[in-house]
């Protein structure tokens, strides 16, 4: 098939070469000319995944309406604050669009499928979404994802051409589901992180994580989504990675504010992107809309966004009125 990933960061490079290893016709289009031509005349994405060897057989073009000319499918991993901005450019295309971008649209509470019903009309709009680093992905450690379509149908096309044996892909018709999953998590997995930051240990994170879950199937649950969703590979899966591993840009901006480094610092610093900080504030807006009580996303709204003092969430969070666990 042909392919057309838009994003030639970490996520999106892996995922060109994993298509390109499954002998499909793979364009990456991005939106910086001077290092996308570095990336296809030396075959290594040295910014983002250094060391990777990249497949000969991978072209790069600049220009968004030529890289999706003649695509059947189009796979977008663009930062969720630039997808509408790319997606747009890409309003006539009609085939596939799969989305592995996690985030929440602050202006709208929508997820980024919710975003390509506006701007890709025609697609057919599906998520890639579960517990895979990029760096582990493309040094072909063994993972698995989940493939999410509304039809089943082209569910199992995604399926198929990301599956590899390195890379198990699962399919699911809760779109919505696996693509909440995905972008909670990474408010969780800036917790976690302050909490490294604090030198709390393991009991502290197994606690947090588990009650993040319940946080994020009750959010889910009342946006429409299927609460079975949240205990696989796109929700308790992805969260798990994303707490505990020292890779997650979430968990490691987290732990950096847990050692007293200012949010502006942090992101004055840093070229990759941690999506839980955009995502926090559009989380927020999101269960107060839906009337959903959110304990742990509420304090680290608090904490990015208010100046909250950490030490005082936790205690905050610890101290909350005692109640049965549900």
């Amino acid at each position: 098939m042909k392919i057309t990933v838009l994003g030639a960061g970490a996520w999106g490079t892996a995922l060109a070469n994993l298509l390109a290893q499954n002998s499909h016709s793979v364009t990456i289009w991005g939106h910086d000319a001077a290092h996308l031509d570095e990336v296809c005349r030396l075959r290594r994405n040295e910014r983002y995944l250094p060391g990777i060897e990249l497949s000969p057989e991978l072209n790069c073009l600049p220009d968004l309406p030529h890289a999706i000319s003649g695509s059947e499918c189009v796979v977008i991993a663009v930062p969720s604050r630039f997808f509408r901005e790319v997606t747009v450019q890409a309003a006539d295309f009609s085939g596939i669009a799969v989305s592995v971008t996690k985030g929440i649209e602050f202006e709208t509470g929508l997820t980024m499928s919710g975003i390509l019903k506006s701007t890709m009309p025609g697609a057919s709009r599906s998520a890639l979404s579960g517990p895979t680093l990029a760096l582990e992905v493309a040094r072909n450690i063994p993972a698995a994802i989940v493939a999410a379509n509304l039809d089943a149908r082209v569910a199992e096309i995604v399926q198929n051409l990301f599956l590899r044996p390195t890379f198990r892909v699962y399919t699911s018709t809760d779109l919505l589901g696996v693509e909440l999953g995905g972008s909670l998590k990474n408010v969780i997995a800036i917790a976690a992180g302050m909490s490294d930051g604090l030198g709390f240990g393991d009991n502290t994170k197994a606690a947090l994580i588990t009650r993040a879950i319940v946080e994020m199937r009750r959010l889910g649950v009342a946006c429409g989504a299927n609460a079975e969703t949240f205990s696989g590979l796109s929700g308790l899966g992805d969260l798990a990675v994303t707490c505990f591993s020292k890779l997650s840009r979430n968990r490691g901006f987290g732990e950096r504010l847990g050692r007293g480094e200012s949010v502006e610092k942090i992101l004055a610093s840093t070229t990759s992107v941690a999506e839980g900080y955009p995502t926090a504030r559009s989380a927020f807006q999101l269960a107060k809309k839906m009337n959903v009580e959110t304990p742990i996303i509420d304090e680290v709204y608090a904490m990015l966004y208010e100046g909250k003092a950490i030490r005082q969430a936790v205690q905050d969070l610890m101290t909350r009125d005692t109640k049965p666990e549900v």
